[in-house]
Order: structure tokens, then sequence, then C-alpha cells
């Protein structure tokens, strides 16, 4: 027996119940309480245990159940639930307990509010069990969509003192109020149907043919270049429907043939859009909770948190939240929207499926899709859209969402994941799916090398190889067309090993894949990259050797999350190139966005070359992250030296900037850094005791400006101020002003020049060269030639990386294969006058040219 499938749902079950409550709801409507369809679970069971009677073993078991596990709606209106719960039979749990906590807005519910109160109709549906699976097919769940609210839901079973405890749902498809609350029933399948981008799936379908997975898949093929961004700090909205909003701008003016603005040019010339993770990530870790049940009308008690338990307490004691007793019918809920600030990367698994609600204007996961469709329909051709997967490590709070069978013990960034467990694997794949179905066209893997396990047999850690390429065979389902998406993985193995940067051949997931289209991240890009310090282009010089020769399946470019971050908090005290700037903030973005680099990763390097826009709109970036509550003021102390390469005084004197921290007492730039250069040495001597660091900065002579006496809690407000200041001051829209039209011009250029020769991403071949001028000269002057594979062409690379001024004729270096005739310029750098179209040239720091010959 066969479910049905719940894929391409009927867009009218959207509507269906819309209040859920024996009262009138929002819509005005009475409907019946939510109640368990008996046939159809019956039939739901059947299906589970004829799957695993006919798995070869438990890996094929959970693969076959993971699509079923969630809240999915169905045809006829009712919504399959499916539950993984290990924590019910640790716990001895019986069937007769479990119940799917059911819960419909009797009032108004608006996600989009800062606060709200909101009373909700309580009903406990039963739920039947097969081993650790909890399964029930429900009539009368409102199904949420665009337009509204859903029925929120959890699993829940009661306690000895009389309460339930709460299991939330990992798979769920819509989190308005974060992965530590009730998931809303959501309709995904109206959402598909609705798409803006169906025609351009229906095209890419027409190329399907015979894949390693399959007969009539589509293997996505790589993009000519990347830009990377950060949702929360690329646009002043801040959210996935504000970034739409500015693609959507940027593409009427090319259709009304406007020339674009500065600010525009940084944004075109991509055939790629990488965003930074928009999985849910961590909570505040004392609150305030987004999700609150309060007490009873009446009742002197405790309102009861639906967010963290302390992150100290054995897993066993984390496994759900306490809430109202079971036999309430109706409870009081405060939501709170979202509100934290993160880099994206310190996520907790649970829920990453969905989208994280801080990054949605309007509560619903839509935003998406929306984003998708505007780039798939860009003017001049479509934009493809690629998503960041963090399925390395879970921040411990983790541990406080998710069953303890998730989890293999501590790393260095939380918790490492049991991808053994034949359910958390083929879950982590079904998340992947459900993700990337959403309208993604390409997956990058973040932390590769940390998808370990322990073999017990050799007694060593060792890479889940197997898992990568499951994650790279998985076949996405969007409109008619069905593919497999372009893989890109982050793989520093053998990081964290002392000698990693040496050791490393980024080069582990790419061997054992064995795919031409499989890509990693290359050595330049990679987080220890600070092209501003002397003799850096030298000293890297083997791996730009190695770039050459087998760069072609390797993202290229200097510029992205994990370098600029790094390059911030390099020390003063190194041989800084001070050609770059005459300040710590320009030579910081001079780096990053430097002409020469351009010039070397787009006319001269094979693979692909990726952008970060935080880099070329010239604005800040650093670790962002408001949650913390323990190590706040550690990560605060950690990130202090990037003040001195990030702010100066005519930026911090702006009223919008480190408006926090001004009303905390610093009120200029020098009161600020004198207090946070004490505390990266008093976070060390102390052992980061902060009762002790407060003790010590309230007696310093003469006295610091702040919000003095401090103790241990004014410390936490100062750096909880600073992550807040922070994020507002990344955003890239605050450093327009800043944007040279010649440098946006040329760099749109650049990305415009290698588009029109996709033949650049291979490597180099026999008719190719690359070299450095010798003797250096206090110089370094790179030239490269690239022969395109029919011969009709040759692109000509010369440019001084690094260092004095260099005087030389490019078209007469000593470069194999080099001829000094028939040569056009085709791209200079903005220091080079419109006059100069070829000869003797003197090129200074970061200067370079680029010239075309057809043999």
């Amino acid at each position: 027996m066969t479910e049905p499938s719940s894929t391409d749902l009927d867009a009218t079950a959207a509507a269906v119940h819309p209040a859920g409550t024996d009262a009138d709801g929002p819509s005005g409507a009475a409907t019946a309480r939510p109640s368990l369809d008996e046939e159809a679970t019956d039939r739901l069971l059947a299906h589970i245990e004829e799957q695993e009677a006919a798995a070869l073993d438990e890996q094929a078991f959970a693969r076959a159940i993971a699509p079923l596990l969630g809240a999915i709606p169905r045809e006829d209106g009712t919504v399959a639930f499916g539950f993984w719960a290990p924590r019910l039979v640790r716990l001895h749990v019986a069937e007769p307990d479990i119940h799917l906590e059911v819960l419909d807005a009797i009032d108004d519910l608006d996600p989009t509010l800062a606060r709200s109160e909101v009373r909700f109709a309580r009903t406990l549906v039963p739920m039947r069990r097969h081993g650790a699976l909890v399964v029930g097919v429900v009539r009368g769940a409102r199904i949420g969509s665009r337009d509204h609210v859903g029925s929120f839901y959890a699993l829940t079973f009661p306690q000895p003192d009389g309460t339930s405890r709460r299991i939330f749902d990992p798979m769920a498809a819509s989190l308005p109020f974060g992965a530590f609350a009730p998931a809303e029933v959501y309709d995904l399948g109206a959402a598909q149907a609705a798409r803006a981008d169906l025609d351009y799936w229906s095209d890419l379908a027409a190329t399907a043919g015979d894949d390693r997975v399959g007969a009539g898949i589509v293997k996505q093929p790589p993009a000519t270049n990347i830009l990377q961004l950060h949702v929360p700090t690329a646009t002043a909205g801040g959210t996935l429907a504000s970034l739409t909003r500015w693609f959507q701008t940027i593409a009427q003016h090319r259709r009304d043939g406007l020339e674009p603005t500065p600010h525009e040019r940084a944004f075109l010339g991509y055939d790629a859009v990488q965003l930074l993770p928009v999985e849910p990530t961590t909570v505040y870790e004392t609150g305030p909770s987004f999700w609150v049940d309060l007490p009873g009308e009446g009742t002197d008690e405790e309102p009861a948190s639906a967010t963290v338990l302390p992150a100290s307490a054995p897993p066993t004691h984390l496994d759900a939240v306490p809430l109202a007793g079971p036999d309430d019918t109706e409870i009081r809920v405060e939501l709170r929207r979202p509100s934290t600030t993160n880099w994206g990367y310190d996520v907790v698994i649970a829920g990453s499926a969905a989208v994280n609600p801080t990054l949605l204007e309007t509560g619903r996961p839509d935003e998406l899709i929306d984003l998708a469709g505007v780039l798939h329909t860009f003017p001049g051709g479509p934009i493809r859209l690629i998503a960041d997967v963090v399925y390395g490590h879970s921040d411990s709070q983790g541990l406080d969402v998710l069953d303890a069978e998730w989890f293999a013990g501590p790393n260095m960034y939380g918790q490492n994941l049991d991808y053994r467990n034949p359910f958390v694997r083929a879950m982590l794949l079904e998340m992947q799916r459900r993700k990337i179905d959403l309208g993604f066209d390409g997956v990058r893997v973040d932390g590769a090398q940390d998808f370990k396990f322990y073999d017990a047999s050799a007694r060593e850690l060792k890479h889940d190889d197997e898992l990568l390429r499951e994650m790279s065979d998985v076949v996405q389902h969007i409109g008619d067309c069905r593919f497999r998406p372009w893989m890109i993985f982050e793989d520093g193995r053998p990081w964290p090993d002392p000698d990693w940067e040496l050791a490393s051949t980024y080069r582990g997931v790419i061997d054992e894949q064995l795919d031409d289209d499989v890509f990693q991240w290359g050595p330049l890009t990679f987080a220890h990259n600070t092209p501003f310090v002397y003799g850096f282009w030298l000293r890297s010089w083997w791996r730009i050797r190695e770039i050459l020769t087998h760069g072609s399946t390797w993202i290229s470019g200097c510029a992205n999350h994990d370098t600029l971050r790094r390059g911030t908090q390099v020390s003063l005290e190194l041989n800084i190139n001070d050609r770059l700037g005459d300040t710590n903030l320009q030579i910081l973005d001079k780096a990053y966005d430097n002409p020469a680099i351009k010039l070397l990763s787009y006319t001269a390097f094979p693979g692909v070359p990726m952008d970060f826009i935080n880099a070329s709109m010239r604005a800040a970036w650093g670790f962002i992250r408001n949650t913390d509550d323990r190590y706040g003021v550690k990560v605060l102390s950690e990130e202090a030296i990037s003040l001195d390469w990030q702010v100066d005084d005519e930026f911090y004197s702006l009223a919008t900037n480190f408006r926090r921290l001004k009303d905390l007492g610093f009120e200029t730039l020098d009161e600020l850094r004198r207090f946070l250069g004490l505390l990266p040495a008093l976070v060390e001597v102390t052992d980061y005791d902060l009762d002790t660091i407060a003790a010590l900065i309230n007696d310093v002579e003469p006295p610091l400006a702040g919000p003095l006496p401090l103790d241990a809690d004014g410390l936490k407000q100062l750096s909880r101020a600073w992550m807040d200041d922070m994020h507002d001051y990344t955003n890239v829209t605050r450093w327009t002003s800043r944007l040279s039209p010649e440098l946006t011009s040329f760099n749109l250029a650049v990305r415009e020049f290698r588009r029109a020769r996709p033949w650049l991403r291979a490597d180099l071949g026999d008719h190719d060269a690359f070299e450095y001028r010798s003797p250096v000269a206090g110089s370094t002057v790179f030239a490269g030639l690239r022969t395109a594979p029919s011969g009709d062409e040759q692109v000509l690379f010369v440019a001084n990386m690094q260092g004095a001024p260099a005087d030389l004729v490019p078209t007469e270096l000593d470069l194999p294969g080099l001829t000094a005739d028939g040569w056009y310029l085709d791209l200079r750098t903005p220091d080079i006058g419109s006059d100069y179209l070829g000869g003797p040239i003197t090129l200074n720091d970061s200067a370079g040219v680029v010239f075309t010959r057809r043999p």
C-alpha cells in the first residue's frame, strides 16, 4: 500500500478550518476541534510497517520514513503529523499518554507584532506510536498560508506532577516564533504552485538527462561567479522581503534602461547569489522568550517558558519544557517577534528545513520563494540561488530542543551530531531536500571537515564522506523539474590540526566524489587570508600554483564572510601594507575590495570567483551574535581589535552609529578604545571571572568611560550593546556614500568580462602561462596568459599585487608563449588614466591591466 502524495496540494487547502476552535476565530468562522482521523492513521501506520519490513536495514527504513515526518498537509484538508521521538522510548511513555497539542488562535495573531498576548484554543489529539515514531492524521487543523496563520502544534506527554512536556518539531515548515516554540502547520504546496519562476524550472527540466542517481534528472552546472551576502545586513530592511524588493528595483531599472548607481552595480554582474545560512539560530540565553505560556486567570502561577533551559543540565533533563496541565482547553501566550542577530552559523539543527523567522518581514516562509522567483527571472539572464547548509555542528542550545540521540558529544562549536544514527542521518538529508526545494539551485556545505564519526574498531575519528556523497545525491523537485543542485563544500581537512594550513589539499571531497561538478572552497578562499600583510602573495605562491593547475573546481577570491572577519583581527604589529591607504579603515577596505585581486580572480584564475557584498560595498563586518549571556563578554574581548580596523572618528561620531554604546557613556571613539584595549588582558589574567574583571575596571585610574561602577551584569549589558551596534554598523546601506563610481564600474566590467568568457574556468593548459616577475625588486608583479580552447582569443593579465611602483611594458614581459603584437586593452584599474592604451606603464600597488588578442 502506498501513501497518497503530499507534495502537490490543492490551493484551497490553505483556507480549511480557519480558526480551529468552537468559538469564533479571527476569521469569524466556527469550526470543530481538531481530531484524529483513525482510518487514515491506520493506513499510515500500515505503510510504515510495510516500509520497515521491506527495508534492507535501519538506514533504508529511516530514509523511507523521513519524508513523512513533520506536518504534511494533504489534498483532502487533513494533516499527517510524524515525529521521531526516541525519548519516549527511553522514558517508557505509554502510547495513551502521547498527544498532539494543537493550538488555534482565538484572538487575531499577527506574527509581525513586536509583542502581543494571544489566547489559544488547546486541543489534545491522541497519537499512535510505532517504536520511536509517533504519527497521526488529523482533521480540523488550520493550514497556514501566505495570508492565513495556521494551527500551532507540538507533541506532549504528561509528567508525574500533572503538567505536560512539549516536544517541538525539528522538521517544521514554518516557525514564526523560532525553533524553541510550537511550529505552524503550513501549506508549502500552495506556495510552490504560485511560484513566479515556474517557467525557469520548466526550461531547466528540458535539459534533463541520465544522471548517476537516475534518468530524467538535471544536474545543475556551476555558476560563473557568486555574490555572497548576509540577509540581515544586505539591505536596510534586513529581511528576505527587503532583499527581494531591492533586486526587483535593480531589475526594473535595467528594464527601463537606467544607468545603475554605484550601490546597484555592487549587486550586478553575477549569475549566482549565495545567502549566509537562513536556518533558525540560537535564542537569548536568559530571555526574553518568543513564546511564553502565561498563568491562568486569577492564579498566582509563574509563567512557564517555552524556550531554553540551562545548557549545563544533563541532556535527559532538557527533553522538553513544562507547560499548562493536560486538561486546559484554553491558554494565554505572550508572543514576541524573534529579534536575535546572528551571522547565521550558530544553528541548533532543529527547524533547518524552515526559514529563520528573524529574516521574515511577514513571518511567512513564502519570502524565500519570492526571492528565488525574482532572481530566476532577472533581466539579462537568471541569477541562481545558493543555500549555505550547516550540519557539521550544533550550538549547545540544540540540547534544549532535540532528543539526546541526535548528539555524539561536545566540540569547539557546541555539539557533534551522531551521523551514524540512521534517523539523524535521514532527517538531515530530508531537511536539506525540503530547504532546497524552496528554490535553491546550489548548496554550500559549511565545515564539511567536521562531519566525523568515531570508528570503534580503528579507535579513531573518521570523516563521513559517505554522508557528504549522500548530500550530493539528494534529488530536488520544483515545478516539473527534478534536479541535483550544484554542490560546494567548505573542507579544510585536516583542520583543526596544528599543521592544517600546510597539510590541507582542499580536495578531500572532490577526490572522494569524483564528480566534475563538485566544488570546494580553494586555499585563498578559506579563513586565513591576509592580503594586506607584506609578503602575502609570494608566501602564497605555492598555493597559487595549485590554483592554476587544479583550481577549476575551486571557489576563488579573497573576500568572504570568514576572510573579512579574520582580517579585522590581524595584529597591528604585523608588517602592514600602508600603500593601500592612509588609515586602517582604508587599508582593510582596499585589501578585500582590491582592483588587482579582482583582475587576478576573474581574468587569470580558473574556478568560480566569489565576492562578499560587505567587502564590495566597503562596509564593516564581524562576528555577529547578540544571544550570549555566559560568554558574551569573552566574545567582545576577542572582537575588540576590530575596532581599530573598522571604525574611525568620523564614523563613530555619526549619530546613527553606536547609539547604545554612546548611551552607556562612551561618547568618543578614544574612550571606547581605551576601555576595550584593557578587556582582552583582563579576560585572560582573571580566567574570565566577570566579577573580578568588573572590580579591576572600576579601580582603573584615571577612571574609564562607561557605565561605572560596573558589575558582571553591567559587563554583559556592554557586550550586548556592542553586538547590537555592530550589527547595525555592518549594514551595507550605511556605506553607500563612500562608494566610488569609478571602482564599482570597474568591478562590474571585470565580472562581465569573466561571464563573457566561461572558458576561463578551466585549469591552465599547455598554451597558458603564469609567472611573477623576477627579481622582485620591491614589487610583486604577477602576469598570466590564458588561451581559449578554440584558439581564437588570448587574455593577458598583468598586475602589481603589492609593493613599490613597477615600470614595465605588459606585452613584452618574459612570459612563455607571449607574442608582443596584436593586443587590445580591455580592462585597466581605476588609477590608470583613460589615455593609456598600451606600451610602457608604471603600475602602482594594486594596479593592473588586461589585454585581449585574437590570433
